[in-house]
């Protein structure tokens, strides 16, 4: 046995969940001996044998993934172009938002609008891009076990996977809401609350962006063996409906904390079991044709449209501070021209 150790330094982690699905993906080749991805410090720590796999056979499965190594160099003209896709996406999102904001006072107010929908729903498309990594084992997992194989079968095995996690979704989200609403029974610890979510949610956007990297050490880390077990647990199911009601609890994913916490912050079932089914079916376009997707978009492109969520839930984020301000009372709130809820 020749064992070797290397240490890569890797781009496009955006949460510890990518912690998971790098080890997994790893973890299973031949001849490693022990992986270990680090998010804060976007490494990962490989012991293998030589002789049963080369380095680049290691390197091949993280790409693979959507994951892109620090040595990596682009040309000038790969920067120019995604530099203005990127621009593109902030001028389109920017003027959604203002226009928003300008036009539609309620969405400030409430957050519940056709508009605040349409936005979660488009946090949920982009993140699901994201998500392909982590989950799209899983849909491979259940889409091999259906038999007899037909196009019938197959869409059914995939409605069911979307009823699964959209129910799952919903379920926790609104009863993270309601959770919100017992503790926070007053207006005021309710503004607090909302406001304490929204921090949360801003800092999550930026990690996203990867603009200041110190705010990786500010990240909600579940205990490993918790992580790993509900994603065994996943890999060894083959109903697509259970496989989708579990995905609920893939705590380890930075999205859906950002989700969830912002639920929570509502302090309303209603509108954090609303705001998890728009999210979850946006995740649900990309991560059910993810097979197209990853043969005709580039990687840089994917992570350019995560980047695009990353505006949004920030977006969102201002909105949900906008909203704690107000009902603090505290005077600061960029809405408090607005008349009462009830004034109407």
């Amino acid at each position: 046995m020749a064992a070797k150790s290397i240490h890569l330094k890797i781009k496009g982690m955006h949460c510890t969940g990518c912690e998971e699905t790098i080890e997994n993906a790893v973890g299973c080749l031949p001849g490693v001996r022990k992986v270990r991805a680090d998010y804060i410090k976007q490494i990962v720590d490989i012991e293998f044998d030589s002789k049963s796999i080369a380095e680049s056979g290691i390197r091949r499965a993280v790409e693979e993934k959507g994951y892109q190594f620090e040595s990596a160099s682009k040309s000038s003209s790969q920067y120019v172009r995604n530099g203005l896709i990127f621009l593109c996406f902030l001028l389109l999102v920017g003027g959604v938002t203002f226009w928003g904001k300008s036009m539609i006072p309620g969405l400030v107010r409430e957050m519940n609008t056709q508009l605040g929908y349409a936005m979660l729903f488009s946090i949920g498309f982009f993140t699901g891009f994201h998500c392909i990594g982590m989950c799209g084992g899983f849909v491979v997992g259940y889409a091999k076990a259906i038999e007899p194989r037909s196009t019938g079968t197959t869409a059914m095995a995939h409605l069911m996977y979307a009823t699964g996690k959209t129910a799952s979704y919903t379920l926790i989200g609104g009863s993270l809401g309601l959770l919100g609403s017992i503790m926070t029974f007053t207006p005021h610890m309710r503004g607090v609350g909302t406001l304490a979510a929204s921090i949360f949610v801003i800092v999550y956007g930026l990690k996203m962006l990867d603009v200041f990297p110190i705010l990786r050490n500010f990240t909600l880390r579940l205990p490993r063996f918790l992580v790993r077990g509900v994603s065994n647990e996943l890999r060894q199911r083959r109903s697509p409906m259970v496989i989708g009601l579990l995905n609920g609890l893939m705590l380890g994913c930075g999205p859906l904390q950002a989700m969830y916490i912002m639920a929570a912050g509502t302090g309303s079932a209603q509108e954090g079991a609303t705001m998890l089914f728009f999210f979850g079916l946006g995740t649900l376009v990309p991560l059910l044709s993810f097979g197209l997707i990853a043969s005709s978009v580039s990687r840089d492109i994917i992570n350019l449209l995560v980047r695009a969520s990353a505006i949004l839930v920030i977006a969102m984020g201002l909105m949900m501070a906008d909203r704690g301000l107000k009902l603090t009372g505290s005077g600061y709130a960029t809405s408090a021209h607005y008349p009462p809820a009830g004034s109407r």
